[in-house]
């Protein structure tokens, strides 16, 4: 098999390239850095092994030496590896060392490039690296040279002399030092230059001065790794071109999403794009019920309760080497928006969704003209019977099938700390409420604003004595948003 080199970007998920997210989801094993997308490993099939390889506050969390050796080990034992690492991992980012221990080891191995920090960072912040009346050349830097170096390879005078864009990367500790060398072999101290932390990410702040104020302006901000340093006429495009630091909605605020990993992402990318920092902190996890292959004929209606639901009865349908057209015949009628998008997805376009109330109240509501002798409801182990007992108590004759049950996903401590410091916290089913609470313990204490995607979450939240803020009007995601959206501007 093969090892993988393959760059995560700089932060914005969004920037993971296509290949990047196919080998992550193909992965025996995936061997990653701290400074990757918080939801690159979403991806991730659920028996890969992981392993954190990070560093950080700029001691190793694991030398450089084990890595390489244990990315040869799996890779001679025939694994699908991927080194999942950030920006690109041939550009600062010890991917070369890697590729050389493995080639010495002959071990075949692939590097997929990602997006780099010293271009994304300052494209983030309205700064292009080249332009064509300010910068026809671009060099990128190290500000953390090897430590065991004798001494510095940096030609400081050439560097002085550079006719173009300067762009330092990890060089946050080292600023002072770093201006004062360049201006003591030439460079102008009143040169535009800026430093951007956090590049890409909702958190990205950006410090400007000039040359010869910059490490001041940036101590005086706190500013801390991970960020930038950019030194060129080009610095003064930002007060032009900045786009990503112009004010959105939830601009300055964290949010957290608790719903199933694999569900997530799709939420989270919305609020980012909103601006608001996420918590990704998954309280649940949705695990398939062992069943026979489903082989449905029969039935005249079929109740679909959840996007999950659909794909696992799909999954079932498939073993039992069936498709769509089984469900020819039947009525197919799903709670929602989302799980009609999930039939949609498998060539099935539902016949009866909630106009509103995607609740098994407004399904029940929605299916009240449409006549029915024997139902199929697929849906979770633990769903409420209200849909059922409802068709039953007009003469239905109605068969349930379990195809998933919904646990708990441990949160680590610091996923815990997080939730309990967002503005806002967000709960899309009543399973959230009740796992996350769990996670929480008796001790933590949710400091945020508590959002919830409609009425039966609400009655989950009031049963643990808590009080929603804020509830969906429309009972799925776009509703969420929305409702989040809205107490967000009416607190300014």
């Amino acid at each position: 098999m093969t090892v993988y080199l393959v760059g995560a970007g700089p932060g914005d998920p969004g920037l993971l390239t296509a290949r990047a997210l196919e080998l992550i989801a193909a992965a025996d094993v995936i061997v990653y850095d701290r400074l990757i997308p918080a939801s690159a490993l979403d991806g991730a099939r659920a028996d890969a092994t992981l392993v954190y390889a990070g560093k950080e506050g700029g001691g190793e969390s694991m030398p450089q030496a084990e890595i390489s050796r244990l990315l040869v080990a799996h890779g001679s034992l025939g694994a699908t590896v991927v080194r999942l690492k950030g920006g690109d991992p041939f550009v600062f980012g010890r991917g070369g060392e890697e590729a050389s221990a493995l080639r010495e080891a002959g071990v075949a191995f692939e590097v997929v490039p990602g997006v780099t920090a010293g271009v994304a960072g300052p494209a983030y912040a309205g700064i292009p690296v080249t332009h064509r009346d300010a910068a026809s050349a671009v060099a990128f830097v190290t500000g953390h040279e090897d430590p065991d170096k004798p001494s510095s390879a940096l030609d400081w005078e050439a560097l002085a002399r550079f006719p173009g864009t300067l762009v330092f990367y990890m060089g946050v500790r080292q600023l002072r030092s770093i201006a004062a060398s360049l201006v003591a072999c030439g460079r102008d101290a009143a040169e535009p230059a800026a430093v951007v932390e956090r590049g890409t990410l909702p958190g990205q702040r950006v410090v400007a001065g000039s040359l010869g104020t910059i490490a001041d302006e940036a101590a005086a901000g706190g500013v801390r790794a991970p960020a930038v340093v950019v030194v060129g006429e080009v610095v003064r495009l930002r007060e032009r071109l900045d786009w990503f630091g112009v004010v959105r909605p939830l601009g300055g605020l964290t949010v957290a999403v608790t719903r199933a990993r694999a569900q997530a992402s799709a939420l989270a990318d919305r609020l980012r794009r909103l601006g608001a920092a996420v918590v990704e902190a998954p309280a649940i996890r949705i695990v398939p019920l062992d069943g026979p292959a489903m082989s449905i004929s029969g039935y005249d209606l079929i109740c679909l309760t959840s996007p999950n639901g659909v794909r696992i009865l799909f999954e079932r349908l498939l073993a039992a080497g069936g498709d769509a057209r089984v469900l020819a015949g039947a009525r197919v009628a799903a709670i929602g928006p989302g799980t009609a998008s999930a039939l949609r997805s498998h060539g099935v376009v539902a016949d009866v969704v909630p106009p509103e109330r995607f609740v098994a109240e407004g399904l029940v509501e929605a299916l009240a003209g449409v006549p029915v002798s024997r139902a199929l409801v697929a849906r979770a182990a633990e769903a409420r019977d209200v849909l059922v007992e409802a068709l039953r108590a007009r003469g239905a004759a109605v068969d349930v099938v379990a195809l998933y049950e919904t646990v708990a996903e441990p949160l680590s401590e610091a996923q815990v700390a997080a939730v309990c410091s967002s503005d806002y916290v967000t709960f899309t089913s009543s399973s959230t409420v009740r796992f996350l609470l769990q996670s929480l313990g008796d001790g933590a204490r949710l400091g945020g604003r508590l959002v919830s995607i409609g009425p039966v979450t609400s009655a989950a939240l009031r049963e643990h004595g808590l009080e929603p803020d804020v509830e969906a009007a429309r009972h799925d995601i776009d509703g969420l948003v929305e409702a989040l959206l809205a107490d967000a501007v009416s607190g300014e």
